[in-house]
């Protein structure tokens, strides 16, 4: 009797472990992708501090509840300023840069390098000086 005992625990334990395993899986995007979902509201990015894991690759998935659109950019100190001053008037081409049109969700992935910490903000006028801005810590 103790010996089938052994062998039911057993199996529970595995399922459960399967099971575990494909709710990971599920919550990671199925692809070992994690999703950050941020909402856009009010010109303020929520969260706006994003923690992840150096080398970690992540899908970002932007909700502008706003009536207006807004950006979603993620870089340096120096990435920021380029943006801030330039001129591109859309962005969807580059891993960590998408416009977010009024009242649209939209999504990119982005791997992050190591340890340390970088930016994401919205460049469209006025925005970021306004405080649309927010820190990714990595690691």
């Amino acid at each position: 009797m103790t010996m089938g005992r052994s062998v039911v625990a057993r199996a529970v334990t595995a399922v459960v472990l399967g099971l575990a395993s494909v709710a990971c899986l599920a919550a990671a995007g199925g692809d070992g992708v994690r999703t950050v979902h941020v909402r856009i509201g009010y010109s303020a990015f929520v969260p706006d501090v994003i923690r992840v894991e150096p080398g970690e690759t992540v899908r970002f998935v932007v909700r502008n509840d706003d009536p207006i659109d807004h950006e979603f950019l993620i870089g340096d100190e120096t990435v920021q300023h380029v943006h801030e001053v330039g001129t591109e008037g859309h962005h969807g081409a580059r891993p960590g840069e998408i416009s977010v049109p009024a009242g649209q969700t939209v999504a990119t992935t982005y791997t992050f390098g190591g340890a340390g910490s970088t930016l994401f903000g919205c460049h469209l006028p006025g925005h970021y000086a306004y405080g649309m801005r927010g820190t990714i810590q990595i690691g």
